[in-house]
């Protein structure tokens, strides 16, 4: 249904109305003259609405008196002949919507001076032609004001009004449009967004310009509204600016999203100034409050009157602004992509200025959960300098909760009970430098301490949920079939807030009311369903024919199940005024007539009219008149009863009612009354045939009768007896009170006995608690057996109620009687614990409630488990997997079951005992070379779900597959492990049936308990504990199955620390300095040497320290030693391990002398030093690996210092950018950056100085698979390098 549709728009608060020749509006309250016609007019937003008019509460129907009309969408009501009668309140219903309005009645005098807005002799025209309609009334006071009600300020739907959209592939039936608003006015900018289609409601976002995100903008100038209309099933998302400034003109996007699509529009707002329009960019650098709209800081300068400023670098700008300035500078200068942007910032290195007021500066941001203690420390480079801290740019006082401390250079701010309003941007500045952090509140999850409870009402009852959280004025949300209820239905929906408790009112409710309510909060939501049932009125007890005599009491009473219900008594069909004698009273669900001394007169038809309700209770109450003839003295006791055949009928009473039975008596001398109850015993007499029988058996049962004096004359069974009566009463009558009363009354002229039958009846006995059987998804079957006693009359039906396990609120679920014993009840909740109980009703009324059943918990059937795939297949197993089922139930799941049958039968065999919690299994012990087809079911408390079958049989039968082995990547290079580490290579392989396995070394078996191998059915082990030297070498591992094999080869290198040097010597000592020289190490360890550690001692104080590191020649020369000083050497050797264990040391003390008092300089010989290149450590051989840098070594000396080239296959690499040369004191080392195999070959170093040239070539091997199209690269490379040009090489990667 649609709602009733009015027009908004005041000086503050304006919407644009739907575009389309029509006003909405809605029914205003009149004054009409006496005598003549009043006419009401609504008008729906759509077409074909159904639209109810009341009066007090009940539906107005076409007739004489009223005129209903529809005409499009709008609709009219036309009161005809208007008299003081029809004065009073109407309303209109639209779906939810209500609207209420009065119509008063003046009389025709008065009419002339007091116009009626709504009193018109004809329908009025349509509002958009009446020359003084509201709507341009109300369009001029809103222009007075500062608003606008063009519809330029607001969205508008199609032209055509139909509501469909204008972009056909788009999610917007209505878009934004521009518009205009006078600067302190307001406007609101509407959305509309189809939503039959969408499972779940769309995100939409506001946006002003191309960054700013609208929601963090809302509070007192800006508010965001949705709305889901379920009728039409459209989303309505609005945008509402108050108070518009004119830095609130400019561009707005509005974007909205589902699961798979995405639709924006952009629209344009203008705000007038005083008699000028407000540029759509504003300026100034105005701060942004999240209560009001001030993007000016964000947006671009344009002015094209201006000269376009110098060119700045926006990456200087940023690199040198924090963090918090990025958006706005990016806006500024264009920049679209702000992921590229912080991408390339982050990459940039910044330069960092030393604070000069700060040592330690806050960090960038902190967090603090909501009601925690947060301290901001910085350290100060001046203990005494003063310190301010601002919060968003306001100074903080010290008060209660912010304190500020002072320790050294340390200042500390501490906020204690943190907020939400502490949530902000904190500084701390000293003299004219700040640093500047920003302070995050977490706000703790607000949880549900009490849930909603479900309710039944009848149409028209007030309905209020009540909800208790966690936290007191915490933000909630109310829905309704996951539809959120926003404040803009106030006339429909009320929310309040108490404290922790929260409350959704619905002051009068309807059928399109009903269904599930939830309060949703950041912690969880609760759920509850609301039942609203057509106002029926059921009578648990009716009004019963009354014969009594004179001057007694008749009472006539009913029972109805609505307590809230009044009526009117009527005797013969008139109203009946209670007096003195006749009094009218209405107690809960009972109302009662009560007449004092009934005389002839009362004797009449009664009834009781309930109001609102089309019902008649009726009843005769019948006045006994006693006749007494004339008795002549000495007359015979007689009793006076009018009853035919002295067999008076059955007299029944209630239970609980008083009984009273007056019975009238004559005779002379006064007779002597006797009262007694008959009591009824069944024995058992033996059976047997009488002595004068004629042989047949007699009955084996009879009945023996007794009888009880009456005669109390006080207490709750008395007798009172009068001259001419006798009185038997029975205050609060009873089971027990049931049966057959004599009355005998005796004189010496006679006795007369009349006997009375007396029947009690009451409500049921309670039935027994229910039991429950049948639970599905949303329903149970609750079934019950009848009452042990059914209070003498029969039983109507039954009525069932339930509630939550936890809830004290039970909810009626039938309000017709169930006849049946048994019912299926529905509309319940997954997951949530229910409770049954049953009432049987009889003509007297409801009986107590039966026990509660047991809790059951409504829970579906899980749904079929998915991906059901064959893994593996042997000549006796099957292994299977699959995923877990899409909807498992609230309960989760018990588990799988899995069966097979074959092909041809459709018995279906379980694999396995009992249930299996895993997704994948293996079935065992299957016929070899069968067909089979297996499924998978899983299971919850409801039961089995549907099963999941295989596509196709499957063949049990193991197929053949080649053995292939998986060498991973890092082991088809040389596997190096140090001494003592353990070994483990894992290497995966495929093949069926499972292959045979068996690990050789250099050709020989594994032996030896030190190795193990291990075999699974997927891969191989070889496991080593604790690695030795003799474990290098090479390993094979080859899989075969029949006549098939893979083979593949390790390399196992196992190295250790390498021995001392040997041999090392003083080859020379001169003035500072002394010449050493050893041999390389005996052993390396398994693995080159990569250096040695040369160190000196002072025989004094014998503290060694390093001379030399990394040192690759076996001679070296110790410099700057102190004259007259002795001095030990030794030297460590080097590899990847690590240091030697010991040092090979010098035996004696060099000892540096100290030269004499008198210099006497030595004589010279001239010497010649020149000497031609000579390679002392040429260049080996190498392999290695390709995409890692390699490295190609030796050592030369010569005089003058010779020339060093490089060359490769005759190619001088001098310019080639992938080679680096280093020399460094006679060591010559080329770099080769990450190798391919095409850079083997051969490689020179040539050296040449006056005195003659040396060359040292080696042969260095890249190992590495080759890339397709390097044999061009190749030849294309010789090609170049003949024509004297060099071709780039590739990288390998």
């Amino acid at each position: 249904m649609q709602p009733l549709c009015s027009g908004r728009g005041t000086g503050t608060d304006q919407q644009a109305p739907d575009p389309g020749p029509r006003t909405e509006k809605k029914p205003r309250s009149a004054e009409v003259a006496a005598g003549s016609p009043a006419v009401f007019e609504a008008e729906t937003e759509r077409s074909g609405v159904k639209v109810r008019w009341q009066r007090g509460g009940s539906d107005i129907s076409a007739s004489d008196k009223y005129g209903l009309a529809a005409e499009g969408t709008r609709h009219t009501l036309t009161v005809r002949d208007v008299g003081p009668a029809d004065q009073g309140s109407y309303a209109v219903i639209a779906g939810s919507s209500k609207v209420k309005f009065d119509l008063k009645v003046i009389e025709a005098e008065k009419a002339e001076t007091v116009p009626g807005p709504a009193s018109v002799p004809a329908p009025a025209p349509a509002p958009a032609e009446a020359p003084g309609a509201p709507g341009e009334a109300l369009a001029s006071a809103t222009e007075e004001k500062g608003g606008s009600s063009s519809p330029e300020g607001s969205s508008s739907a199609a032209p055509d009004g139909s509501g469909a959209p204008d972009d056909p592939i788009g999610l917007f039936v209505m878009r934004p449009q521009d518009g205009e608003v006078t600067a302190g006015g307001s406007i609101t900018f509407s959305a509309r967004v189809a939503g039959a289609s969408l499972l779940k409601p769309p995100t939409v976002k506001w946006f002003k310009g191309k960054w700013v995100d609208l929601s963090s903008k809302a509070g007192q100038h800006l508010q965001l509204h949705s709305s889901y209309d379920r009728t039409s099933k459209v989303y309505l998302f609005e945008l509402h600016i108050t108070d518009a400034q004119p830095t609130s003109a400019g561009g707005y996007r509005c974007e909205v999203s589902t699961k798979d699509k995405f639709d924006s529009c952009n629209f344009n707002l203008t705000v007038h100034g005083e008699g000028s329009l407000v540029s759509v960019l504003g300026s100034g650098d105005s701060h942004e409050d999240a209560g009001t709209l001030d993007f000016s800081s964000l947006l671009k300068k344009r002015d094209s009157r201006l000269e376009a400023p110098a060119e700045e670098d926006v990456w200087e700008i940023l690199r040198q602004a924090s963090p918090s300035e990025y958006e706005r500078i990016a806006f500024q200068h264009g920049v679209t992509d702000l992921r590229g942007m912080l991408k390339r910032l982050k990459g940039m290195k910044r330069d960092e200025k030393k604070s000069t007021a700060f040592q330690k500066k806050l960090e960038p941001a902190y967090q603090v959960s909501k009601g925690h203690k947060i301290r901001l420390t910085v350290e100060l480079a001046d203990p005494d300098a003063d310190v301010k801290w601002l919060k968003n740019g306001q100074e903080i006082q010290m008060s209660g909760r912010y304190i500020f401390e002072s320790v050294g250079a340390k200042r500390t701010l501490t906020i204690s009970q943190c907020s939400l309003a502490d949530d902000a941007a904190y500084q701390c500045v000293v003299g004219g430098e700040k640093c500047s952090t920003e302070l995050f509140v977490k706000e703790p999850p607000v949880l549900i301490t009490r849930p909603l409870e479900d309710q039944l009402v009848m149409v028209g009852q007030r309905v209020e949920f009540e909800c208790e959280v966690s936290e007191e004025g915490a933000q909630v949300k109310w829905l309704k079939d996951g539809v959120e209820l926003t404040r803009e239905e106030t006339f429909k929906y009320r929310f309040k807030k108490d404290g922790q408790r929260h409350h959704l009112i619905i002051n009068e409710a309807t059928l399109e009311d009903a269904g599930h309510y939830a309060l949703r909060t950041s912690g969880g939501q609760a759920l509850a369903e609301l039942i609203v049932q057509e106002k029926k009125l059921e009578v648990y007890q009716s009004i019963a024919d009354l014969t009594v005599g004179a001057k007694d009491q008749a009472v006539f009473k009913c029972e109805v199940s609505d307590e809230n219900v009044r009526g009117v008594w009527l005797k013969n069909g008139k109203e009946l005024v209670p007096d003195s004698r006749i009094k009218v009273s209405h107690i809960g669900r009972v109302h009662k007539l009560t007449i004092d001394d009934v005389t002839p007169a009362d004797e009449a038809d009664y009834s009781f009219v309930p109001e609102g309700f089309a019902c008649n209770l009726s009843a005769k109450l019948h006045f006994m008149e006693v006749k007494i003839d004339f008795v002549p003295r000495q007359e015979p006791p007689k009793i006076h009863l009018d009853c035919p055949g002295r067999k008076p009928d059955t007299i029944v009473v209630v239970a609980g009612n008083k009984l009273r039975l007056d019975v009238p008596i004559s005779g002379d001398p006064a007779p002597t009354v006797i009262w007694q109850k008959t009591i009824t015993q069944k024995n058992k007499v033996p059976a047997g045939p009488a002595p004068d029988a004629s042989g047949d058996a007699a009955a084996s049962d009879e009945w023996v009768f007794d009888k009880k004096l009456l005669c109390e004359t006080e207490g709750r069974v008395r007798v009172e007896t009068t001259k001419d009566r006798s009185i038997f009463t029975v205050e609060g009558a009873e089971k027990e009170d049931e049966g057959v009363y004599v009355v005998t009354v005796k004189n010496p002229v006679g006795e007369d006995q009349v006997n009375l039958t007396v029947k009690v009846i009451d409500v049921p006995d309670a039935p027994a608690a229910p039991k429950i059987s049948n639970v599905g998804e949303d329903s149970c079957t609750v079934q019950w057996e009848p009452p042990a006693y059914d209070g003498g009359q029969p039983v109507l039906g039954y009525i069932l109620e339930r509630k939550k396990k936890k809830s004290y609120r039970w909810m009626r679920l039938n309000f017709d009687l169930l006849r049946e014993l048994s019912h299926e009840a529905r509309r319940m909740i997954e997951g949530v614990v229910y409770e049954m109980r049953v009432y049987a009703v009889n003509a007297i009324g409801m009986s107590r409630p039966s026990p509660a059943s047991q809790p059951f918990m409504p829970i579906g059937p899980p749904s079929e488990p998915t991906h059901l795939a064959v893994e593996d297949v042997t000549d006796t197993t099957v292994s299977l997997k699959w995923r877990p089922p899409e909807r498992a139930g609230a309960g989760g799941l018990d588990g799988y079951s899995v069966e097979y049958c074959r092909e041809d039968c459709s018995e279906w065999v379980t694999a396995l005992q009992g249930l299996t919690e895993h997704t994948a299994v293996l079935v065992k012990d299957l016929p070899t070379g069968a067909r089979l087809q297996f499924r998978v079911r899983a299971h919850n408390m409801a039961g089995p779900g549907a099963p999941v079958t295989t596509q196709e049989p499957v063949t049990v039968q193991e197929i053949l597959q080649r053995p292939r082995l998986q060498l991973p990547r890092h082991l088809r290079q040389t596997i190096q492990r140090k001494v003592g580490e353990p070994v483990n290579l894992l290497i995966p392989f495929q093949g069926k049936p499972r292959p045979q396995v068996t690990w050789t070394k250099e050709g020989q078996p594994l032996a030896g308990e030190e190795v193990s191998i291990r075999n699974s059915p997927t891969d191989t082990i070889l496991f080593i504990r604790a690695a030795h030297r003799a474990h290098s070498g090479t390993y094979q591992v080859m899989l075969r199955i029949e006549n098939m094999e893979d083979k593949a080869t390790l390399v196992l290198q196992i190295v250790d620390k390498p021995s001392p040097p040997q041999d090392i010597r003083v080859a020379e000592a001169w003035g500072f300095n002394v010449a050493l020289e050893w041999k390389p190490p005996q052993d390396y360890g398994n693995t080159e040497i990569w250096g040695y550690t040369v160190q000196k001692a002072d025989t004094k104080t014998m503290e060694w320290f390093t001379v030399l590191e990394h040192y690759r020649r076996t001679h070296c020369v110790v410099s700057e030693l102190i004259i007259g000083n002795g001095y030990y050497f030794r030297v460590f050797s080097h590899n990847m391990v690590g240091p030697s264990d010991k040092a090979a040391t010098t035996k004696e003390p060099v000892f540096i002398p100290r030269p004499g008092i008198t210099y006497e300089p030595p004589s010279y010989k001239a010497l010649d030093f020149s000497e031609a290149p000579s390679f002392t450590r040429p260049l080996v051989n190498r392999s290695v690996i390709a995409g890692y840098n390699a490295t190609l070594c030796c050592a030369v000396r010569g005089s003058p210092k010779p020339k060093i080239s490089w060359f490769k296959n005759g190619l001088d690499l001098g310019k080639d950018a992938r080679f680096r040369m280093f020399s460094k004191q006679g060591v010559l080392t080329l770099e080769i950056r990450k190798p391919c195999p095409f850079d083997g070959g051969i490689y020179v170093c040539r050296a040449i100085n006056l005195q003659g040239e040396a060359q040292c070539e080696c042969r260095l091997e890249v190992r590495g698979e080759e890339k397709p199209g390097m044999k061009l690269y190749q030849a294309a490379s010789r090609f170049w390098c003949a024509a004297g040009l060099q071709l780039f090489t590739p990288v390998s990667q």
